[in-house]
């Protein structure tokens, strides 16, 4: 056995363990439909990127050629900036339009857990990106799977990988992971690196947590706290009877024992 073929046997016991972290993704609070304040708390949030970044950097040192078969490098820089830069834009825009889509508004959070999304974004999109469209995708291609199978077959893992597909999840979001590991795979194809995949992943999944208010798991129709309370809200016009916006108008509807009530004893003579 040669020291190549033992590095890359240990190669994949890494990638394994990087698999499984993605799978635990919810423990840590990192996965996609961990919504901001609902979490462990920033330290158990940072553990995972910071176990997710060692692996990787094990990863890199471990294999024989991260950069051929791996693809872990940027890629050719002008090409992967420009592709980056247009999947941001599309990730931007289809946040937007199924914001407008699901709410008729763009539904903007408050300001505390921006800066908690956008680490979020960044980091989930770097470990991702090594993890299936760099390991993974480099991997099959060199095992010679054809580039489009290569692809498809990556994303199946990755759907499953970060259980978007689960009972309860929105469907939203299991139909972008599956168009992210398409797309971002051919980026990583064409541009030979991963790039534009990162650019693009970090800007979109920022990008739906901006206009719909949630980190992923958008909430089922009817569910939010505004379509609750508007539910719940007088129709524009009428006047709550108990709560009575005139003095003298809509009066608590006097009861049979009133003295002056009607019916009561003060209307026997």
């Amino acid at each position: 056995m040669t020291t190549d073929t033992i590095r890359v046997l240990i190669a994949i016991g890494i990638f394994m363990m990087l698999l499984a972290l993605r799978l635990e993704a919810e423990r840590f609070g990192a996965a996609e439909y961990d919504e901001p304040g609902r979490r462990r708390g920033p330290l158990t949030r940072l553990s995972w990127y910071a176990i997710g970044g060692a692996l990787l950097a094990a990863l890199y040192v471990v294999h024989p050629s991260p950069h051929d078969t791996l693809l872990m490098l940027i890629g050719h820089r002008p090409d992967a900036l420009i592709l980056g830069l247009v999947l941001a834009v599309l990730g931007v825009v289809q946040a937007a339009g199924f914001a407008w889509y699901r709410y008729g508004y763009v539904r903007l959070p408050p300001a505390d857990p921006y800066a908690d999304a956008a680490v979020n974004a960044v980091g989930t999109a770097v470990i991702d990106e090594a993890t299936f469209r760099g390991a993974l995708l480099g991997s099959l291609l060199a095992l010679g799977s054809p580039g489009p199978l290569a692809i498809l077959e990556m994303t199946i893992f990755y759907l499953l990988a970060t259980r978007l597909v689960a009972p309860g999840r929105h469907p939203y979001m299991a139909v972008l992971a599956a168009a992210e590991g398409l797309v971002f795979g051919w980026a990583t194809v064409v541009t030979g690196g991963l790039g534009a995949a990162i650019i693009g992943h970090a800007a979109t999944s920022f990008a739906v947590f901006v206009f719909t208010g949630h980190a992923g798991q958008v909430a089922a129709s009817g569910a939010e706290p505004e379509e609750v309370e508007a539910r719940q809200a007088i129709p524009e016009g009428w006047q709550d009877a108990f709560n009575p916006n005139q003095p003298g108008r809509g009066a608590e509807p006097r009861g049979l024992g009133n003295d002056d009530g009607f019916g009561g004893p003060g209307d026997l003579h």
